[in-house]
């Protein structure tokens, strides 16, 4: 039953691809520029020279007042032209033909002339919005903390590192101490890259993210070995806090590439960020949970697994540090 558990893990996770933190969805950008005319952007995620088949339709009296203009940048496709309506497109539809195919998002930011900005998260289930006439904070709350939750759930070498720490800390009080660190930590550098207070080079941030999970794991059969306890032992806060804040960089290079609305920053910032909270408190107490079904269930131990799951976790980040060390070559 042990093996069968661990390997299932294993092979769960070695499928999963080695991009971590990436925070991938389009991102449609909607400005009115005059009297029914809007400058339109649209990013469209793509894999090299293959971009995903969907685009914006607006109503069917609008048109280009000018020819689009596309140019690849980096793993996205942007183009960018004028349309031009008969009236305004407040209370009137947008649609994302091709979303209800994908398996991501858009998010969606409309500017118009009178300073009002509204920003939607459409998704395959609903590739749709109306441009409201008065937007409402809340929906600008609502979709980047979604997106928040989103980001953490499919950051699967963070959620490593996470279980890394469960795994290494046996004494609840300094798990909370070690977890709250690490919030704290990454709650910092989240904000300080996605608002361009700080900069770091995101192909060389997520090699060192994973090198921090080889690091973490390591801890883990070290502890039955050593007789004197060291810092990762002795106060593993400090450590969590150091590593939370290269694992930051990550979350707030991702932020910034779909971009904050100008208009409500501190907002989006603050709901991204409690979005990340919540989903990594899901997985902690998923893992907690799992965790005593275990012990109550099937009558096994964590110990068991500890230093199987070490090595599995340890194996897992350090093939993707050589592939993202590979790749920056």
């Amino acid at each position: 039953m042990r093996a069968v558990l661990g390997l299932a893990l294993f092979a769960l996770l070695w499928g999963h691809p080695a991009t971590a933190h990436e925070l991938r969805p389009g991102f449609l950008e909607i400005t009115e520029i005059g009297p029914a005319r809007y400058e339109v952007r649209f990013k469209v995620p793509a894999r090299g020279d293959l971009r995903l088949r969907m685009h914006p339709r607006f109503p069917a009296d609008c048109a280009n007042a000018e020819d689009a203009r596309t140019e690849h940048s980096g793993d996205a496709f942007i183009d960018r032209f004028i349309i031009a309506c008969p009236s305004s497109l407040t209370d009137r539809e947008i649609v994302i033909d091709g979303l209800a195919r994908t398996f991501t998002d858009v998010v969606t930011r409309v500017a118009l002339a009178d300073g009002s900005v509204q920003t939607v998260r459409l998704t395959p289930d609903q590739p749709y919005f109306t441009i409201a006439r008065a937007p409402s904070w809340v929906e600008t709350a609502r979709t980047y903390f979604l997106l928040g939750v989103q980001h953490i759930l499919e950051g699967i070498d963070h959620l490593m590192f996470v279980l890394a720490l469960l795994l290494l800390i046996r004494e609840r009080w300094m798990l909370v101490k070690t977890i709250t660190a690490f919030t704290l930590a990454h709650s910092i550098t989240l904000a300080a890259a996605a608002l361009g207070w700080a900069e770091a080079a995101q192909a060389p941030v997520e090699a060192v993210v994973a090198l921090s999970i080889v690091f973490t794991a390591a801890e883990i059969p070290r502890q039955r070995l050593r007789q004197q306890a060291d810092l990762a032992n002795a106060a593993p806060w400090i450590v969590a806090f150091a590593f939370g804040l290269l694992h930051g960089f990550g979350f707030g290079g991702a932020l910034k590439e779909i971009g904050l609305p100008q208009s409500d920053v501190p907002l989006a910032l603050l709901t991204f960020n409690l979005g990340v909270e919540a989903g990594q408190l899901l997985f902690v107490i998923a893992v907690l949970a799992l965790r005593a079904s275990l012990d109550r269930l099937l009558a096994l131990k964590l110990a068991f697994f500890r230093e199987v799951l070490a090595y599995l976790i340890g194996s897992l980040a350090a093939t993707w540090f050589i592939q993202r060390v590979v790749a920056m070559a």
